[in-house]
């Protein structure tokens, strides 16, 4: 491998602890939309340069988290009621059925797996972490649509995800509702081990209905 090889992947792994550190920050209300952040600032709060900052908004701005405000930096993009809407409704149109074609797809050792991530799910959840809660949770159903076969699909199911769970979620947490959330994961579970689709059907509906009530409330 060439010396220009070894530093390109260097700086990707950088720009993916940048990433999840931004994404955290955006879960708890430290990064708010409307404010400023320029690639130089968080470099210096981070001690990295800015090169794998830059990459690191560059993709958020890819997946319509963040927008580019020129000569300044970058700003998270403020979702609206239509925006969530829009957003929910592609997201009940994609995820439900590839949810059911996974789900059929599943192995005894696939349900052992996600029964693993279902659990971390738990546990965030009653320890309040909203970063944990929220990694565990994307975990968990990335894991779950992979069984599809389908990696497009997967994409962009969880690009649509990752745009609107980053709203409400820390209003949950201080509530304490985040518990009743996490337990949806394991009633899925059980209807997939069951094979129950019509049943697996109807959980994800109210999933998905729930997690936009909770949007709202947010």
């Amino acid at each position: 491998m060439t010396q220009g090889g070894a530093i390109r992947l260097q700086r990707t792994s950088l720009r993916d602890q940048v990433l999840e550190v931004v994404r955290q920050a955006m879960v708890s209300g430290e990064i708010r939309p409307g404010d400023i952040y320029s690639a130089a600032a968080l470099a210096a709060r981070l001690g990295v340069s800015s090169s794998p900052v830059r990459e690191a908004m560059l993709t958020l701005v890819n997946q319509g988290l963040m927008e580019p405000v020129r000569n300044r930096g970058y700003r998270v993009v403020a979702m609206g009621e239509q925006d969530l809407d829009e957003i929910y409704e592609l997201r009940r149109l994609l995820e439900i059925p590839a949810t059911l074609s996974a789900g059929a797809n599943a192995e005894p050792g696939d349900l052992d797996r996600l029964g693993g991530l279902a659990a971390d799910i738990e546990a965030a959840a009653e320890a309040g972490d909203v970063a944990r809660f929220l990694d565990a949770d994307r975990r968990f159903h990335l894991d779950l649509l992979t069984l599809g076969g389908n990696g497009r699909l997967v994409a962009g199911v969880m690009a649509l995800r990752d745009q609107t769970r980053l709203y409400g979620l820390e209003k949950l947490a201080e509530d304490g509702r985040l518990t009743g959330a996490a337990g949806e994961h394991r009633e899925i579970l059980a209807a997939i081990s069951l094979r129950d689709q019509s049943k697996l059907e109807d959980l994800m509906r109210a999933h998905l209905r729930h997690t936009r009530a909770d949007w709202a409330a947010g």
